[in-house]
């Protein structure tokens, strides 16, 4: 691939032939450029146009002028166009080119660079929006008129009034609703809205004459044209006023209303939605002007049919949220901070996840212990490759301690970006030092466990993970029992130091701290031998191979166990003997094949390594004699938890009739202890019990005067 680097006019020391070593299959990095998108920019024009006849893709090392580089690049005679031959570029100046310690930074430069020539990852599928522009204001009639005027050259506008006492202009542009909303749930495109009107003035009939408010010796009746009932002495001459339209009727009954539109407006103090992530297509305002010139400047270009990624994949099979009506794990519920995955308990089992509502967050997938929802934008085995691209690069040109910073794309590359200028401008700021490898996502809870482990089994010293005003709280608690799983896991292999490191930066102010956070964390202790293993698709398999490379290179003797957090995905669960009749409903409520029975002898088996901890044996268990316990099990190396052993197991219970075992000793006593004093089972009923289902249907029919159990 053809790469342009540019040192930004001698602003950042680039190193060009060091590059070029450390990256052999980059052509022109030999050449540093002072000011490319300048005086030089002649230089970009001849490689795109050199690219489009070779057939090769050309990365810019510059976002700061992309924009003008794709207009030279449609400028330009013989390059191709950038929607046939996408042009990449990668950020090398504020991400370590415009730091303290920059001219150590370029096995850094080389690992940004790799990773920016990846291919671009597979395309996902989509979910549509349409909307023709219905657009509903909700809140007291001045300010819902104010924000209507803006909007109603490019929508239909209807107004909600939720408060009384505010005034309504006299000429009636646009319709008019007034009540208390009683639900509102949808998104772009699809809201349903439900009111109550309850005010005797119905504002269809109402004509804005203002006989009524003429005629009220209360005032009670103001130019919103409802009637304010705390303030009404029902002397009626407001009715009399309005007798030809009949707009007024105080024996009219509440009404229940409704009615879908495709934007919602929201001006109320409290807004109708509480989760931190609001569907798309509503706007809460309040009473903040600057939150309603923004939702204005949006609700204007939200019309017409839109396109966002499906970020998530859900296989149900391996769902452990619910089994035989029964809740394990609801981790994924709990987390989401749009609302959009619910329990299924009752209908299909499972969870649901509404793909309107979901703003692609990952953090139900990162908690996801089974992996049943997985990431999709990218999927982990290209986030993964990315990860394992910086750190080998980095490796191979030199670096050493490679630290990851993941952010998000959106607050956290603006946040890292002021943190460059400030440490080009700032003696005081530092900037990224050159061990630190900056990862850009569409959102830092989309990555947990299994690819922070597999960072450190390819060779990272720690993971940082940037936290900003775009966290929801469920997200930051997650990512911190995640994080705490990690380093108790690490650290107890013998791993010194803290492996993963949440980072606070909530805006421009807390750029000080952050700075002296990445400059003074010191380097963790990482393994001798990078593992080359590629993740999978399969979580759990991806995990596994993290800890068997992690095992492997441990730099201690393994301890018998290491106990893990309560959130840990990793565990065994213990068994009361004394309670557990081995009926084995367990087994069939465990959705990772942890638990099974043998076929030769009452037993209760488990894997350990397949064991996810979700709690549906436990909560299944008609004994409560199964608990849970956390921790990573490290006998024979590790192999002791791959291999099947028996949690408990019962003397058979032969039938009375045949001595065929049917069942356990322990189980066939405990029936009979609880049916003995029972009217239908006495005598021979009772005996029964103790036969195999063969013969006890035989018994039956040879008494066929006798009750049938069978019929009971």
């Amino acid at each position: 691939m053809k790469t342009l680097i540019c040192n930004c006019n001698r602003t950042m020391p680039l190193d060009g032939p060091a590059l070029a070593r450390a990256l052999p299959q980059a052509e022109g990095l030999q050449t540093v450029h002072n000011l490319l998108c300048r005086h030089e920019a002649v230089q970009f024009q001849r490689a795109a146009k050199s690219a489009a006849s070779a057939g090769e893709q050309l990365l810019v090392a510059c976002t700061q002028e992309k924009r003008l580089f794709l207009e030279l690049n449609a400028q330009t005679e013989g390059a191709l166009p950038a929607d046939e031959q996408p042009i990449r570029f990668v950020n090398l100046r504020e991400s370590g080119g415009w730091s303290r310690d920059a001219r150590a930074a370029t096995p850094k430069m080389a690992a940004l660079i790799a990773a920016a020539q990846l291919p671009d990852p597979d395309p996902v599928p989509t979910v549509s929006y349409r909307s023709a522009g219905r657009l509903l204001v909700i809140g007291a009639g001045e300010a819902a008129e104010r924000a209507a005027a803006m909007l109603s050259d490019k929508l239909d506008v209807s107004l909600l009034l939720s408060e009384p006492g505010s005034a309504l202009p006299q000429a009636r542009e646009r319709l008019v609703h007034a009540g208390r909303v009683t639900q509102l749930s949808g998104w772009l495109g699809a809201f349903q809205v439900r009111w109550e009107a309850g005010n005797p003035i119905d504002l269809d009939l109402c004509t804005r004459c203002n006989a009524c408010v003429d005629a009220c010796p209360e005032g009670a009746i103001g130019f919103d044209y409802q009637v304010d009932l705390s303030r009404c002495t029902s002397h009626r001459a407001c009715v009399k006023a309005c007798a030809v339209a009949g707009a007024i009727d105080f024996s009219r009954q509440p009404e229940s209303l409704s009615d879908t539109f495709d934007l919602v407006l929201d001006l109320r103090s409290s807004p109708a939605f509480t989760q931190h992530a609001l569907p798309q297509g509503y706007f809460h305002a309040g009473a903040d002007t600057a939150k309603l010139f923004d939702a204005v400047l949006k609700l204007r270009e939200l019309t017409g049919e839109f396109e966002k990624p499906k970020f998530f994949q859900y296989k149900q099979k391996l769902c452990a949220h619910s089994r035989n009506e029964r809740v394990g794990c609801d981790a994924c519920v709990q987390i989401c901070s749009a609302r959009a995955v619910s329990s299924e308990l009752g209908t299909t089992g499972g969870i649901r996840v509404e793909p309107h509502l979901c703003v692609g967050c990952g953090a139900c997938t990162t908690v996801c212990p089974t992996g049943a929802l997985a990431y999709s934008y990218p999927d982990a085995p290209t986030t993964a490759k990315r990860l394992r691209t910086l750190l080998t690069t980095y490796a191979r040109a030199g670096g050493r301690d490679a630290a990851l910073l993941l952010h998000s794309q959106g607050a956290g590359s603006k946040l890292l970006g002021e943190l460059g200028r400030a440490a080009r401008t700032d003696a005081s700021i530092h900037g990224l030092p050159a061990r630190v490898l900056p990862v850009e996502l569409w959102h830092t809870a989309s990555v947990g466990l299994e690819l922070w482990l597999a960072a450190k089994a390819q060779g990272a010293s720690q993971v940082f993970v940037l936290l900003t005003d775009e966290e929801a709280p469920e997200y930051r608690t997650a990512l911190a029992e995640q994080a705490e799983i990690a380093n108790t896991l690490l650290q107890g292999l013998g791993y010194a130091g803290l492996h993963v490191q949440l980072l606070e930066a909530r805006d421009a102010r807390d750029l000080a701290a952050l700075d002296a956070a990445l400059r003074s964390a010191p380097p963790a202790a990482g393994v001798r031998l990078a593992a080359t293993f590629a993740a999978q698709s399969d979580k759990r398999a991806t995990l596994e191979l993290a800890l068997e490379h992690l095992l492997a290179q441990a730099p201690q003797a393994l301890p018998e166990a290491i106990a893990l957090p309560a959130a840990s995905p990793l565990g065994t669960i213990e068994v009361d003997t004394g309670r557990c009749t081995l009926c084995l409903s367990c087994v069939g409520a465990c959705p990772a094949a942890a638990l099974a029975d043998n076929p030769d002898k009452p037993q209760l088996r488990f894997i350990e390594k397949n064991c996810v901890q979700c709690g549906l044996c436990a909560t299944t268990c008609p004994e409560d004699a199964i608990t849970l316990q956390p921790r990573l099990w490290l006998a024979d190396e590790g192999k002791a938890r791959k291999q099947a052993r028996v949690l408990n197991e019962a003397q058979p219970y032969g039938c009375i009739r045949c001595g065929k075992p049917f069942g356990t000793l322990q189980a066939v006593e405990a029936m009979l202890g609880r049916l003995a004093g029972h009217p239908m089972f006495q005598g021979d009923a009772l005996q029964r019990l103790r036969m195999c289902g063969d013969c006890r249907v035989i018994d039956i029919y040879s008494n066929p005067n006798e009750t049938r159990i069978t019929d009971l």
